[in-house]
């Protein structure tokens, strides 16, 4: 499954992998979820809890400030350390030394935003975690092909793709078992998210680069750092825009399924965070049961595409049965469907991407690029939200959820026509 030679790649001489076993497997998997659980639960959750306690009438008003400002700084800050990883010369290597580093930044992120008293501290806070975030992501989604053959990076892959959802449940569930102690439901999260980023870097063998190696750098290149040429890049640029349209109706259900749950199925206020946690669980037991094996599949078939054109097209006929659902138990049974896909299209699509990187000897860069299709949505899906709702909106029902759900459905559906064009893998 080679591109080096096809329109869109960089031509790199052959290389050896040392394909790690399941031990490393574990490690990475360990890493990657606590770093989701560091920045997810307290975007659900305890940055909620506190910013209630400073302010219990602006409360909404500082959440959607933090959460703003630091996805905004995670957006520029993902490729600019992907670039500076990939230049990395020191005795530690490339990846390494951002895995110590976001282990730092998710403990200072932590204890600001427990000591935090303002909207001020709990953005500057925000944004600390949120860079920790993007260290650790670079690192982790690099290490793939640096590790990796192209035909091994099947389970790997799936490990990385699945700590979203995984990491949401175990986040969850671990602030559950020590609440009502807001520190400890903050400090606990961050202290796993800590562990698994050092103990990664204490068992990854990370080459390190020499300054005769390191990749060129000028004016050209800081542009670059930040945009590539979709027409020299096509395949990338596929790859991107189909994976942004897929995170489109991933942010769509995430974002809005609490309010979907209240005012079109009619949830008591009271009742709705066990039922997206319950719906949460759903999804993730689906995308654990079939992810595995659609990527090892995936490998085994030397094929990468089948396998994440089918799972868009799943994952968009899941959020038309959410869209529709008139009980629970139907909605339930939605969201296993947007499970099936969503899982075994994290498991394959990053694979797929580290095939078609621009520069597969420093891939860090390319996949911060990458990594702004995953976050890019949540920033959009709000700002476009407000006039989907209003789409054929009644007295009876004031904001039309399904309208937003068939908008996620039809962007992962062209997500999934938007790889067929992709050149130089199967």
């Amino acid at each position: 499954m080679s591109t080096s030679s096809l329109p869109g790649t960089t031509t790199t001489t052959p290389r050896s992998w040392t394909n790690p076993g399941r031990s490393f497997l574990f490690f990475l998997g360990f890493a990657a979820i606590g770093a989701v659980m560091a920045q997810l639960v307290p975007a659900v959750l305890t940055l909620s809890l506190k910013a209630t306690l400073i302010d219990p009438v602006g409360a909404t008003t500082t959440v959607s400030i933090v959460t703003g400002v630091s996805a905004l700084c995670a957006l520029v800050a993902f490729p600019a350390f992907g670039r500076l990883s990939d230049r990395t010369t020191g005795r530690l290597g490339r990846r390494r030394p951002y895995l110590l580093l976001a282990a730092a930044l998710f403990a200072l992120g932590a204890l600001g935003m427990l000591a935090g008293t303002s909207t001020l501290t709990l953005t500057l806070a925000g944004i600390v975690t949120a860079i920790g975030l993007t260290s650790a992501t670079v690192a982790i989604t690099a290490v793939i092909p640096d590790q990796f053959a192209p035909d091994r990076r099947g389970p790997a892959s799936a490990v990385v793709g699945l700590s979203l959802p995984v990491g949401v449940v175990i986040g969850l569930f671990v602030a559950q078992l020590v609440s009502p102690n807001l520190p400890a439901m903050i400090l606990l999260p961050a202290a796993i998210a800590v562990a698994g980023c050092v103990l990664f870097a204490v068992v990854l063998k990370d080459p390190r680069l020499h300054k005769a190696d390191r990749p060129a750098f000028g004016w050209r290149d800081l542009l670059g750092t930040f945009w590539l040429n979709p027409v020299r890049h096509a395949n990338f640029s596929w790859a991107w825009l189909s994976r942004f349209l897929l995170f489109l109706g991933v942010a769509a259900v995430q974002a809005y399924q609490a309010f979907y749950l209240m005012v079109v199925l009619h949830f008591p206020p009271a009742e709705v965070a066990g039922a997206v946690f319950l719906s949460t669980l759903v999804l993730t037991a689906a995308a654990l049961i079939f992810a595995p094996v659609a990527a090892k599949a995936s490998d085994r078939l030397g094929r990468r595409k089948p396998f994440v054109i089918a799972s868009a097209a799943i994952f968009a006929a899941g959020l038309v049965l959410a869209a529709v659902a008139d009980s629970f138990p139907f909605f339930l049974a939605a969201i296993a469907v947007v499970g099936l896909g969503q899982g075994v299209y994290f498991a394959v699509d990053i694979a797929l991407v580290t095939e078609v990187l621009p520069d597969p000897a420093n891939p860090a860069k390319d996949l911060g690029l990458m990594n702004i299709a995953n976050n890019l949505p949540g920033s959009v899906v709000p700002a476009v939200a407000p006039a989907v709702l209003s789409i054929g909106a009644t007295a009876a029902m004031p904001q039309n959820f399904p309208a937003l759900f068939l908008l996620g459905a039809a962007a992962a559906a062209v997500g999934a026509v938007l790889i067929l064009p992709i050149r130089g893998v199967r």
